[in-house]
């Protein structure tokens, strides 16, 4: 039976062993029996699934002239009563089989070649391509589904042997996609294209841009028509309320060939229309955002909205200058920052319903009888609220005056904190918020990478406002520093704070900051480095908000100074004051923005017990070169010069910073490295924290301790505890260096955290 001899064939190009007949045998044992039909333009019908076809002889006999008369006797005496559809699917599994295996360079040479001809003498032959078009109209999902991936694998394959399009292929195409919306089963048609972009992005052989190019430039008018055409309907028609119908379908695979379109644009140096339309008419996503179309729907263009953001010209930084070298670039990510902040302010997010239900295994209803209250879908609330603080970061990054940003900025940050606040005051997992900065850790706090991302456009943001009001005014009062002050507070990007939350959330570990740091899924690197050079010279404003923690806390504890090993003035601290160090903060009732003058925010003025101040330098960090795409996974580039780190044009140098894979042997000695460490470091805090009596001392000795109340000082454990995390990740990353386990060069990094130590360490000298 025929169903034998092709598990005998599947046995044997599964293990990459020569097939003993030759070509044309497996050709014909590979080629479909499908009815020819008149009807689509003589595109075939789609095989029955009763087993009412045609013999294979007969198809045989049509399509092949076999070179042998043995070969043409062989077939012609072997009985192939039937072709079910089992047989189909095995002879479907085996072409993408082929494909693969010919390209496969664990396959000797000579055995590739044999698998090369057989599928040439498919396409040349048989002409497997159209009878695969066929299938791809078929009622049967199953069948069409895997007719799709193996005439995806066909025309890859000849796109990389003979460097062509199958003309088959793309007549197809192109004539269902122009004759939408009149003929509406457009799904297999958007399925295999999305195909042959996915397969040609994941061959490491394939010239890439050349592919790509001559794949899509047949196509690219009529993409972006076709993308008129289906995000023009009314979506708040019946047919898109069910995820099943076949209006859905053909958005579900349109949103899927978008983003393949998205992802192959990194290859092409001036992308084609077709892989810039999402940007230029973003419009129609929001408006379908907006309507009733079905959930699942809503949230995969949601998700494509956050990678479209997030979108970097190649995998490497590049800097800021290359980037506005990039027209393209440049005005698309202008196109859709303009249209989404456009709708934001016009209050849309609140117009948006994020489903609230739970997802459990194997369902997203819940049971019954069950209670539980999930809150709103945290994965699309994120999405939405990283879409809205990119498209700030790039529009102010790009915008040359303050008036122009300022009203602007205020409003979308209003919207979103209200939309925050809408959604999250259902949730669980949520306490009241004290503090508008807090919204942002509270969000982000479970994706730590929207969550860096998110930070970095906020600090950028804050970077860009601050060196605008510099350059407007030679001086600055000590009431406009005030009002500005209160401003970041009130729209929630104060760097200082969310800084500073976000340590209360990981309880000021240091080893969660080099996990960050390690890993190569965030830009916390990135982020970190600007931080810290907006620290070293900002550190007054630290020390201010650093107080205003304790103070909203009620922390600040008067202490005696005391020397301890590893400063040269510490406090002693109680297990009262520990206790207190690890409180969470008493939930306030959270204030709306719109009333911001009777907003409770953290001051600027300094008590007089505090710290003294450093002085601010006049030298900022950011410029109108610095865009947000211009630096993923930088450092600053120092001099070799101990003066470097006071730069005196004030201007950022960055270079690649390549991460080394980690193999699992690295993995475990750094691991053990970072363990050693903490269980020193925390050796090291309780001796410093412990009780004198605790210490081997009586009560008269404990005693000593007490001074005159002139040198009592007050402790801030907010400082304490910030500055003692950023000390012990400086340690624990110079421990790994000198193992040579860090994964990348951290000198610089280094050096900004011993900058910061410095500062630390002379303000509580004094």
């Amino acid at each position: 039976m025929k169903i034998s001899l092709l598990q005998q064939m599947y046995k044997d190009v599964l293990a990459g062993a020569p097939l003993p007949k030759e070509s044309y045998y497996y050709s014909s044992l590979l080629n479909l029996c499908i009815e020819q039909s008149p009807e689509r333009d003589k595109w075939c019908d789609p095989p029955s699934t009763d087993g009412s076809v045609r013999s294979h002889q007969d198809a045989v006999s049509d399509t092949v002239t076999p070179t042998t008369e043995d070969i043409s006797c062989n077939l012609a005496n072997m009985n192939f009563s039937l072709c079910p559809r089992e047989v189909m699917l095995l002879q479907l599994t085996l072409v993408k089989m082929l494909v693969a295996k010919a390209e496969s360079q664990e396959i000797e040479f000579n055995t590739r070649q044999k698998y090369c001809e057989i599928l040439i003498t498919l396409l040349k032959e048989t002409k497997v391509d159209s009878k695969l078009v066929c299938l791809l109209n078929s009622s049967d999902r199953l069948l069409s589904h895997m007719a799709s991936k193996s005439l995806a694998s066909l025309v890859c394959f000849q796109l990389k042997k003979e460097n062509v399009i199958n003309v088959t292929w793309l007549t197809f195409s192109l004539k269902t996609l122009l004759e939408f919306p009149m003929h509406t089963q457009v799904v297999e048609c958007l399925w295999t294209l999305t195909a042959i972009i996915q397969d040609i992005l994941k061959d490491k052989m394939l010239p890439k841009p050349g592919a790509l190019k001559k794949l899509l430039s047949p196509l690219d008018a009529v993409l972006e028509g076709f993308y008129n055409s289906i995000l023009l309907h009314h979506f708040d028609s019946h047919l898109y309320s069910s995820p099943y119908s076949e209006a859905a379908n053909n958005l579900i695979s349109f949103v899927d060939l978008l983003e393949a379109l998205l992802s192959s644009r990194t290859e092409l140096e001036l992308p084609l229309r077709c892989q810039r339309v999402l940007f230029l008419k973003v419009s129609y996503v929001l408006n379908l955002i907006n309507s009733s179309t079905h959930y699942f729907i809503k949230k995969k263009f949601i998700m494509l909205l956050k990678k479209c953001v997030l979108y970097k010209p190649q995998d490497d930084a590049v800097s800021g200058s290359q980037f506005f070298q990039n027209p393209c670039l440049y005005e698309d990510l202008f196109a859709l920052s303009n249209a989404v902040l456009k709708v934001v302010n016009l209050a849309w997010l609140n117009e948006i319903p994020l489903s609230e239900k739970a997802n459990y295994f194997g369902s997203s209803e819940t049971l019954p009888g069950d209670s539980t209250h999930s809150g709103s879908d945290q994965t699309v609330l994120r999405a939405l609220s990283l879409t809205v603080l990119k498209t700030l970061e790039f529009k102010f990054q790009n915008s040359a005056t303050e008036t122009e940003i300022k009203e602007d900025f205020q409003s979308s940050m209003s919207q979103l904190l209200t939309f925050w606040r809408n959604h999250m005051k259902h949730s669980l997992h949520s306490p009241p918020v004290v503090h508008h900065c807090e919204w942002l850790s509270l969000i982000f706090i479970e994706q730590d990478d929207d969550m860096w991302e998110a930070a970095k456009a906020l600090l950028l943001i804050y970077l860009k406002f601050d060196r605008l009001r510099h350059d407007a005014a030679d001086y600055l009062s000590q009431e406009e520093e005030e009002n500005w002050s209160f401003h970041t507070h009130a729209s929630g990007y104060n760097p200082h704070c969310i800084f500073l939350f976000f340590l209360e959330k990981i309880a000021f570990d240091s080893t969660v900051l080099l996990d960050f740091l390690i890993s190569s899924e965030t830009c916390f690197l990135e982020y970190l480095v600007r931080y810290l050079k907006l620290l070293r010279e900002d550190w007054h404003q630290f020390v201010n908000v650093c107080n205003h923690f304790d103070t909203k806390h009620d922390t600040s504890q008067p202490i005696a100074s005391i020397k301890l090993p590893h400063q040269e003035k510490q406090s002693c601290v109680t297990d009262v004051n520990l206790q207190n160090a690890c409180c969470e903060p008493e939930p306030q009732t959270l204030i709306p923005l719109a009333s911001s003058h009777e907003y409770l925010v953290f001051t600027t003025e300094q008590g007089d017990n505090e710290v003294p101040e450093s002085n601010q330098s006049n030298s900022f960090l950011c410029n109108d070169n610095t865009s947000l795409l211009g630096s993923l996974q930088s450092l600053v580039n120092y001099d070799s010069s101990e003066d470097s780190e006071l730069e005196s044009d004030g201007k950022e140098c960055l270079v690649n910073t390549k991460r080394i894979p980690l193999n699992k042997e690295r993995e475990s000695m750094i691991r053990e490295t970072v363990c050693s460490y903490t269980d020193d470091k925390q050796n090291t805090l309780k001796s410093e924290v412990l009780p004198l009596k605790q210490k081997g001392s009586n009560t008269s000795s404990s005693s000593a301790c007490v001074v005159s109340s002139d040198k009592i000082i007050p402790l801030r454990l907010m400082l304490y505890k910030s500055t003692k995390c950023l000390e012990e990740l400086q340690k624990a990353i110079s421990r790994l260096q000198r193992r040579n386990l860090f994964p990348y060069n951290p000198s610089a990094l280094l050096k900004l955290l011993s900058h910061i130590e410095k500062i630390s360490k002379n303000i509580n000298s004094q």
